[in-house]
């Protein structure tokens, strides 16, 4: 009989796991350390790495705007911290991009918690992307093959459409803000009955929102 491996991992909407972790600016806890803030834990399969390297670059170039949602950066690779130090100078001295966020020195346990290693994809740890928010919630995974480096505007994009759907109670269309249906508007949470779904269709008449149906509504967000 087949034994099926059992992996414990987080999930969306788990607690992100408590941890002591070495990285580039000392020793810190998770998630305890970013209390209160949005963070994206993002990991890549090693240092002196050519796409990791432009994934760097780029997440450095945008970390004003990460910090301006109140979301911070931590990267993580299984190295050790002088080798995180070295590419960091590497990277100033030879690109101009200071990198001015934590890099986490793992052992593997980290990865190993996290599920970052892939057995499918060999013993580095992939390309993830965890988004924590301020009350350590994990609400956003993404997996990027070591092939791929990341679209950095769409973590960001990410970031912001989940604090503006927490804020506002509304859904992000395909695509948002550029959508091709109803372009930077945001959607209306469906009615769950069918008293709400008249008054829906009412409420449009009275131009609260627009509506193709009492299903699908949106409207322009009002910040």
């Amino acid at each position: 009989m087949e034994v099926i491996e059992k992996r414990s991992m987080p999930l969306l909407g788990d607690d992100f796991p408590e941890m002591t972790v070495q990285t580039t600016h000392g020793v810190i806890k998770l998630p305890e350390f970013f209390k209160g803030k949005w963070f994206v834990l993002f990991s890549h399969p090693a240092d002196f790495t050519p796409v990791c390297t432009t994934e760097f670059v780029a997440f450095q170039k945008r970390y004003d705007k990460f910090k301006a949602l109140n979301c911070e950066l931590i990267g993580l690779s299984v190295d050790q911290v002088f080798s995180h130090i070295k590419w960091e100078e590497w990277i100033k001295e030879k690109l101009g991009v200071e990198i001015q966020f934590p890099i986490i020195a793992d052992t593997g346990a980290v990865a190993e918690k996290l599920g970052l290693i892939h057995p499918g994809k060999g013993t580095n740890t992939v390309r993830a992307v965890f988004v924590v928010d301020g009350k350590g919630k994990i609400r956003i995974i993404l997996y990027y093959p070591q092939e791929l480096g990341r679209n950095i505007d769409e973590i960001l994009r990410t970031v912001e459409g989940m604090q503006i759907s927490d804020k506002y109670d509304v859904a992000m269309p395909a695509n948002w803000p550029n959508n091709e249906i109803i372009k930077d508007n945001v959607i209306v949470p469906p009615a769950k009955d069918v008293q709400t779904a008249k008054e829906r269709l009412v409420n449009a008449k009275k131009g609260e929102f627009e509506c193709f149906d009492w299903w699908l509504c949106h409207k322009k967000l009002k910040k």
